[in-house]
């Protein structure tokens, strides 16, 4: 059956749409249903290339919208779109975020808490022992960890969060029921129980190696920080880290042998500015992990006040003055000014002007040095 979200699907699979010529036809079209069924003449008075433009008509020929809805479906597989609330809330704030993943799972708030942990393949007895300790340890503060489903480090790293008892996420550069590399299809289910493998990818997408270069950017998106543990001189790696650096994230690396190949991309990343990751509480310190834990309760207890819910409600997409509040909830200015001094405090809202407030997303204000919000495109 079809839906209005089997229509960000269909789009998606339109070559030479990506996130920024999606947004444009939204923004012209207003709904995904309506592009998808546009004429070549507005479709090109929305911005789209000729080439694009035929792509999408003779895709639309041969796509049968509803038959593909039906069989991801069929597969368990969630359809999130940016429109969805369930959008991982820190990818959205990356320039081209995907507008469209596909998750085996559940990406939950907490997950908002994460870093990524990636690296070499052929990890080392030192980069595994490291990424072990460092997983744990994490997961342990309940924060989420973040990597690829590859071999070596980020292997590694996925089964030591489980071991730990915390949450782990698992960006494919296949379609998530495309599980690569084979041997990882016991973790990837283990990891759907604790976390999520998601994708841009749409299912049946096979692994290439052209995949894995663009998913690196998800990794880096989902995580207030990356951490390379070892990485060759042309390891992906690397890419992941230098999204992160693009996004405004924190960069650890940790260092190693200068006489060791695979520490070569860690060594170069700290002599360009990278953290050393020195020990554990060097990432721990950094990312306040008191604070999280603090904030994370406070974000999962729903307000006992109805009065805070439905401010709180009225603050999710917008700053508001108290006195629009005010009107807006129907109560007095001096009812509004209590409640959201109660909730400042809880880490519910923040002032972000003179008497204005919005509701706290993502992270507290201690947190925006780890991260710069990009402006959506």
């Amino acid at each position: 059956m079809e839906s209005d979200r089997s229509y960000w699907v269909a789009l998606s699979f339109v070559r030479g749409i990506g996130a920024v010529r999606f947004q444009r036809l939204l923004d012209f079209f207003g709904t995904a249903r309506d592009a998808w069924s546009a004429t070549e003449s507005d479709l090109q008075q929305a911005g789209m290339p000729s080439q694009t433009c035929q792509n999408l008509l003779a895709l639309r020929k041969s796509l049968d919208v509803g038959a593909i809805w039906d069989k991801i479906a069929a597969q368990g597989i969630q359809v999130v779109t940016w429109e969805d609330d369930t959008y991982p809330e820190r990818l959205h704030t990356i320039d081209a975020a995907p507008p469209v993943l596909y998750m085996r799972g559940e990406v939950s708030s907490v997950d908002a808490w994460a870093v990524a942990i990636v690296g070499t393949r052929r990890v080392t007895r030192y980069g595994r022992q490291v990424a072990e300790e460092l997983a744990a340890a994490l997961a342990a503060q309940g924060i989420t960890v973040v990597s690829g489903l590859a071999r070596g480090v980020d292997g590694v790293a996925h089964r030591a969060a489980l071991r730990a008892g915390g949450r782990t996420l698992a960006v494919l550069g296949s379609g998530v029921d495309k599980i690569y590399p084979p041997e990882h299809r016991h973790l990837a289910d283990e990891i759907c129980a604790q976390g999520a493998i998601l994708s841009d990818y749409a299912p049946g997408t096979p692994p290439d190696a052209v995949n894995f270069p663009p998913r690196n950017r998800i990794i880096a998106g989902l995580s207030l920080a990356t951490v390379v543990v070892e990485a060759g001189e042309s390891s992906g790696a690397l890419i992941t880290a230098r999204f992160a650096l693009e996004q405004g994230r924190e960069v650890f690396a940790v260092p190693g042998n200068i006489y060791a190949p695979l520490s070569v991309g860690p060594n170069r990343l700290i002599r360009d500015g990278a953290r050393p990751l020195l020990s554990v509480d060097d990432l721990l310190d950094a990312l306040n992990v008191s604070r999280v834990a603090q904030y994370r309760q406070a974000r999962l207890a729903l307000p006992d006040d109805p009065v805070e819910a439905q401010l709180l409600s009225l603050l999710e997409n917008e700053s508001l003055h108290v006195d629009e509040l005010s009107v807006h909830a129907n109560l007095p200015v001096s009812e509004v000014s209590a409640a959201l001094t109660m909730m400042e405090l809880k880490g519910l809202v923040r002032q972000v002007g003179s008497m204005h407030y919005v509701a706290v997303r993502e992270t507290p204000a201690d947190y925006d040095t780890l991260e710069k919000p990009s402006d959506d495109i």
